[in-house]
């Protein structure tokens, strides 16, 4: 999965990238309004962690010109501000979320979680397809009663595929969910994840769908 960070503060900024890339997640940044807007204009994101104070376009322009382009990835909005009237305009601006600085690092992990987990349909963090589990809140995944151990990229495609259980993920998708901005992917890395993966959770599980790409199958053979 993947996740723009849209901060002016460098540090912090460098930070939250760190702390969403060990957790799993691709990570872009932006560093002022305007690249905030274009990349979420042209980039597929699961969510976006979202600064208020940036230069060029304030953080709430940013979600609205989102919003008004009908770009409905979840939106965290990080702010110094802590007033009811200022948490009010975050969430007419299309926000779905608000977290007043200075806050933990590992907080905007969680939040972020939960944001995707509610944006793909599911109010339990427990997500279950057979005999895999996945806790959408703490980024685990167990198979058959055992904790699954998974490189970044495989917990990427796999937490992709499991919250559109049964349903069809194309490759160019896949590339663009697991793969930062600007990187050299191709059709070829994914299958060899899609591999890696299968073997781990058994080939039947993960369905390829000739022409179209990768369906994760909760009815195992």
């Amino acid at each position: 999965m993947r996740v723009l960070i849209a901060e002016d503060d460098p540090d912090l900024a460098s930070e939250l990238a760190k702390v969403m890339r060990a957790a799993g997640f691709a990570t872009d940044t932006a560093e002022n309004g305007e690249d905030a807007v274009h990349l979420g204009d042209t980039e597929p994101y699961d969510a976006a962690v979202v600064d208020v104070g940036m230069p060029r376009l304030d953080g709430f322009s940013v979600v609205q010109q989102w919003r008004a382009a009908a770009r409905n990835f979840p939106v965290l909005i990080l702010t110094a501000r802590d007033t009811w009237s200022d948490k009010v305009q975050g969430f007419r601006a299309g926000a779905d979320d608000y977290l007043t600085k200075p806050f933990v690092s590992e907080e905007v992990v969680m939040r972020v979680r939960a944001m995707i987990r509610r944006a793909s349909g599911y109010a339990a963090s427990i997500v279950q397809c057979g005999g895999l589990v996945f806790d959408s809140q703490m980024g685990g995944f167990e198979f058959e009663g055992e904790p699954l151990r998974l490189t970044g990229f495989e917990w990427r495609v796999l937490s992709t595929l499991m919250l559109r259980k049964e349903l069809v993920v194309s490759r160019s998708e896949l590339i663009e969910r697991v793969y930062e901005f600007n990187s050299d992917a191709n059709s070829n890395s994914i299958e060899v994840i899609i591999g890696r993966l299968r073997r781990k959770i058994g080939a039947c599980m993960i369905e390829t769908v000739r022409g179209h790409g990768y369906r994760l199958t909760c009815s195992r053979e």
